[in-house]
């Protein structure tokens, strides 16, 4: 029996999130150890699991994957998520990147004081409405298909639907404006895997609240 994949980061979404969303998009069930502690952290770091001393880390295949981007493409590839030639992955890496973008500005807000929080938030709206989402909503325009890159399911429609999802959670009116993104999200949410993910109950986590931000804090020492 093939061991599942193991992930070790903190009870919260984070850097972790889009991986969790790659493995659950494949249909793969994977294990996850929470990192609560200084002492889980140091441990890694001294067995010399954390290349750079930072998580995500994921254990699969025999491996110890830290950096996200790293671990993202290698799942992808390994799970037929990747396109079908060089050409059509460039592109699925450049919609990541910039989906990848947004959802950590977004992500890096619940560590803001108090007072930047509602500027912050405006902005990072601002830019989804202006730069993100008008790119993808062309694209769809430009390509006639239903996925993003070839006529294929692929990381880059997994982690848009991601996105998404984030961004409805500060504007639920936000896609208003983007009738194909509306049909994309719609469509993409019924995809059997990813359906069953979005049930209550999954190993999908939750915003980001006060406790997650203080684990993150003691825990990582900043």
């Amino acid at each position: 029996m093939v061991a599942k994949p193991k992930l070790y980061y903190f009870h919260g979404r984070g850097r972790m999130e889009s991986i969790r969303w790659l493995l659950a998009a494949a249909g793969v069930e994977f294990e996850e150890e929470f990192l609560e502690t200084r002492e889980q952290y140091e441990k890694l770091q001294n067995d010399g699991h954390l290349l750079f001393g930072q998580v995500p880390l994921v254990e699969i295949d025999g491996m110890m994957l830290t950096q996200t981007r790293a671990i993202l493409s290698y799942l992808a590839a390994k799970y037929n998520l990747y396109g079908k030639d060089l050409k059509e992955r460039a592109r699925i890496d450049m919609y990541a990147d910039g989906t990848l973008d947004l959802m950590l500005m977004i992500a890096g807000t619940a560590f803001k004081p108090p007072e930047e929080k509602e500027t912050n938030l405006a902005s990072i709206l601002e830019k989804a409405k202006t730069r993100y989402l008008p790119v993808f909503e062309k694209v769809l325009k430009d390509h006639g298909e239903n996925f993003l890159v070839g006529n294929n399911f692929s990381w880059a429609d997994i982690q848009l639907l991601e996105a998404i999802l984030m961004v409805e959670e500060l504007d639920a009116s936000i896609l208003s404006d983007f009738p194909l993104l509306k049909a994309f999200k719609t469509r993409i949410s019924n995809m059997p895997t990813i359906k069953k993910f979005l049930q209550p109950g999954s190993q999908r986590k939750s915003p980001p609240d006060s406790h997650y931000v203080k684990v993150v804090r003691d825990v990582l020492q900043f």
